[in-house]
């Protein structure tokens, strides 16, 4: 820090020039124009809504193809730019971003669902600043708030590029991504190891879930195994809530848990949700009380005749993420899971494998529960030097 502070009183007493995004590169669309047909074994590199969400430098090692037709006119991503995904179920979900670290060697196309910044004159940013300044706090509540929408929070470009960010000396930026990155690396090292012990606990957990959860389908069995189509199980439909408000008593359930409230409910009973677009389709949670649910999930209302924790785990075994369908932003609907067929033994035996399975989940969430607390402690030290790093005193005209 004393290092930073001395360069930083060498080359900018005065302070940090502050810009707006729009002042310092131009906005680019992603791929128009194409098909489901034009993904898959394509010709070219095409990053998906996933990887410009999850990864603050943006994963290069990818294989998924967009197949792209000779002088076919669209954007190239290129070294250094800001990727930016253009929507999502909340405001505070809108406009991840993920930079482009490293030089690229062949051709890489962005999917329809987001958009790019090119930078002007790119000399004036180290790539691994940008990394970690779009993803610190006060960028993320400044982008959020560029967001607006009902059901979909979708991202103004106008407002976007109105955004100032700091454009300190290239040898301060060089710095803080110096300490920044080792901070990082470091928590990388300890998540590696203790995943890794978690991951083996998983492993034998899956294991014995799989087991428990494969039917031979033309018999063999000590009893009789019906395969039902989910749709017979329950009833699968979407929610319907559009409100994000962060007030009232009563919670509303989007993909992976609460994202508003509301002052009314429509459900009080217990039932399975599934995400139904974007990062985390197909991912399947569970909602009880008194709640509602948004309009990107799906509701899975099981019959009384058939064991609730065994139709959970069923789910969670079928990983229902491949269903999901979309060259950019992921969709899985009601109609694909409805026709998957399941096993369904006796009563009896549903509650015999819930119980088996329960008391491994229990075993490996207290593993888990220990896992996120030490991560957390790295993170929350990492997260700490961040904002301090990266919050420069603005220079005056």
């Amino acid at each position: 820090m004393s290092e930073i502070k001395k360069l930083i009183e060498r080359l900018c007493p005065d302070g940090v020039e502050y810009k707006k995004l729009g002042e310092l590169g131009t906005f680019y669309g992603g791929l128009t124009g194409k098909s489901k047909k034009d993904f898959g074994n394509g010709n070219a590199k095409f990053i998906t809504y996933m990887n410009v969400y999850s990864n603050p430098a943006l994963d290069l090692s990818v294989t998924d193809t967009v197949q792209i037709a000779e002088g076919e006119k669209q954007n190239k991503v290129q070294y250094k730019d800001i990727l930016f995904t253009g929507s999502s179920e909340t405001p505070e979900e809108s406009g991840m971003t993920s930079v482009v670290t490293k030089e690229i060697q062949e051709d890489f196309y962005l999917n329809s669902f987001c958009f790019g910044l090119r930078l002007f004159n790119s000399e004036l940013f180290n790539a691994d600043f940008l990394k970690h300044y779009f993803r610190s706090h006060e960028a993320r509540k400044a982008i959020a708030r560029t967001a607006s929408g009902v059901t979909r929070f979708n991202v103004s470009k106008a407002k976007l590029a109105n955004f100032e960010i700091p454009v300190p000396p290239i040898e301060v930026q060089s710095k803080i991504v110096e300490i920044l990155d080792n901070f990082t690396e470091l928590e990388a090292e300890l998540e590696a190891e203790l995943k890794a012990e978690l991951e083996a606990r998983r492993k034998q957990y899956e294991y014995y879930r799989n087991q428990l959860l494969t039917f031979d389908k033309v018999g063999g069995a000590r009893f009789d195994v019906k395969w039902m189509k989910l749709g017979e199980i329950g009833m699968i439909k979407s929610g319907k809530n559009k409100n994000r408000s962060v007030e009232g008593i009563y919670p509303i359930y989007g993909s992976t848990g609460i994202i508003a409230f509301s002052d009314s409910f429509v459900y009080d009973k217990k039932q399975m949700l599934i995400a139904r677009v974007g990062a985390n389709a197909g991912f399947v949670h569970i909602a009880d009380g008194k709640y509602d649910v948004s309009d990107n999930t799906l509701i899975f209302d099981i019959k009384r005749d058939f064991n609730f924790s065994y139709i959970y785990y069923l789910l969670t075994e079928m990983h229902l993420n491949k269903f999901a369908k979309g060259g950019g932003q992921p969709l899985i609907t009601a109609n694909v899971i409805k026709k998957q067929k399941v096993p369904i033994p006796p009563l009896s035996e549903q509650e015999r494998i819930v119980s088996i399975l329960d008391r491994f989940e229990a075993l490996t969430t207290d593993l888990q529960s220990g896992l996120p607390a030490e991560i957390e402690a790295r993170r929350k030290q990492y997260e700490y030097y961040r904002e301090k790093l990266l919050t420069f005193k603005r220079k005056t005209a």
